[in-house]
């Protein structure tokens, strides 16, 4: 057999079904560029109902007889795929820069943390366990079982393509279901494609993991309301999400989900900071990938009595950065993901300029590559401080004192990752457990995704937790049955 990468294969663009590889047979059509030269990386039908209907049904009927695969041949595939990865570790690379327009630091880092979340994953097949209850009943037993889902929809989004279409997948294949991914249309390859060919690669049976592209528009209810899944897991903005969770719980089948959605983290500088780390941390925070993370640093509060300093250590930093060509070593700021995501951020630029904020950093785009902008004492309500700013615009807001500060950082809809910068650690501590997030970090980033840690928000960045023994109460079920000898008395 003829030895081919996958991004040769992923080149072919066809739908990945039931173990093999189908033409789309909606009447769009993919047209997926490279976000920073506008190369034309694939063109592909993309899927219909009828596709979705096939790769949902290949699931189905996959799923019992991998359910039934013992632990140790789903670890020793798990293990080949980890291998898989790691040897074709620059091709993932090549194609993220490419495809999602990351720069080679920000692919790089998605690349090893996706192999670290296979090898953490690799174990779950072993960690499922059961309980035995004690009855009230007279010589029964009784017993908890966790068992698998059965078919798990993902639709995952562009921004760390690789990696969280993966967070979702690997777990939930570890466990025994079936998955069928729907990735983004900016990421097709990325984000499901090059994943399926790693899995083929790596020898998974067919219809374990089914990969369709289609557009949001003519199939997205339809991945979500369909008969088939048990459990849609979402990772995408807030708006989508509120739909799919409607969609998900108010339909006609109802079935358990988890929504990854969009965060307003704060950075916040106290008095007794190191300002220097501090300033450090809130440039890498807030430019890695350009500013699109769900758990980028949105907004950095600081206290009134470091302002000064803090500010001109940012803005002296931020105008060092390199920007452009995503594929050279030492840049930090390369293209957004198209040109809608340019449009709302320079209406971000233009509405802060007409509210008369102090651009302290900035510069005009250059195709898709914005740079790095950072507006000074920007107010509390301010939109750049109030929404989500999926870009390379960093607001800096004064907070009086600590008390400020706190309530500056839980003000807002969101509650996804969290950062505060002090010297003293149970100041650190109090502080933290104070703020309404899923996380919290004591003098680093908001930017951290580690494979045992418990991942996900509070308030309108969404349900559930991805990660470790997490992952597992997420992608199974609990199941309980008791056992009688018979004789028993009853009522009537």
């Amino acid at each position: 057999m003829t030895h081919q990468t996958p991004a040769l294969y992923a080149l072919s663009g066809r739908q990945y079904i039931d173990g093999g590889w189908t033409s789309g047979r909606s009447s769009r059509q993919l047209d997926d560029r490279d976000p920073f030269t506008g190369a034309q990386l694939l063109a592909m039908p993309m899927a219909s109902r009828d596709d979705l209907d096939q790769a949902y049904l290949a699931a189905q009927r996959a799923q019992q007889e991998w359910a039934a695969t013992t632990p140790a041949q789903k670890t020793e595939l798990l293990n080949r795929l980890a291998q898989v990865i790691e040897s074709r570790a620059e091709e993932i690379t090549g194609w993220l820069i490419r495809e999602s327009g990351s720069t080679r630091i920000k692919a790089g880092f998605e690349c090893h943390a996706t192999l670290n979340l296979v090898r953490e994953c690799a174990s779950m097949p072993f960690q499922v366990e059961g309980r035995i209850l004690t009855s009230h009943k007279p010589g029964e037993q009784s017993f908890v079982f966790r068992e698998p889902l059965g078919v798990v929809g993902v639709i995952s989004p562009w921004n760390f393509p690789l990696y969280l279409s993966m967070r979702s997948v690997i777990p939930a294949v570890a466990l025994g279901n079936t998955v069928v991914l729907k990735p983004a249309s900016d990421t097709a390859v990325t984000g499901g494609l090059l994943i399926a060919h790693l899995f083929e690669e790596a020898g998974f049976p067919a219809g374990v993991l089914n990969v369709i592209v289609g557009a949001g528009s003519e199939i997205g209810d339809a991945f979500v309301e369909h008969q088939v899944p048990s459990f849609i897991s979402f990772t995408g903005s807030t708006d989508v999400g509120r739909n799919v969770g409607r969609i998900a719980t108010g339909g006609q089948y109802i079935k358990r989900v988890a929504l990854e959605l969009g965060g307003n983290s704060p950075l916040v500088v106290l008095d007794d900071a190191d300002i220097e780390v501090a300033a450090h941390a809130a440039v890498v925070g807030r430019f890695l990938h350009q500013g699109q993370i769900c758990m980028s640093v949105n907004r950095v509060i600081v206290d009134r009595k470091v302002y000064g300093d803090f500010a001109a250590l940012v803005a002296e930093r931020v105008k060092a950065l390199k920007i452009g060509d995503p594929n050279l070593a030492d840049t930090v700021i390369g293209p957004v993901i198209n040109q809608a995501q340019l449009d709302g951020l320079l209406r971000k630029i233009d509405n802060a300029h007409a509210a008369g904020l102090t651009q302290m950093a900035g510069g005009q785009p250059s195709g898709l590559v914005l740079p790095p902008h950072v507006f000074g004492d920007v107010p509390a309500g301010q939109e750049l401080a109030m929404e989500e700013t999926f870009g390379p615009l960093l607001p800096l807001v004064v907070a009086d004192d600590e008390q400020h500060a706190l309530a500056l950082a839980n003000a807002g809809d969101y509650g996804l990752s969290s950062a505060v910068f002090t010297r003293d650690m149970a100041r650190g501590l109090a502080f933290s457990r104070k703020l309404v997030a899923g996380m919290t970090h004591i003098n680093d980033i908001t930017v951290d995704d580690q494979p045992n840690a418990p991942f996900g928000g509070e308030k309108n960045s969404g349900l559930g937790r991805f990660n470790g023994h997490y992952a597992l109460d997420e992608f199974t079920r609990a199941h309980w049955v008791t056992w009688q000898a018979g004789g028993h008395r009853y009522p009537f």
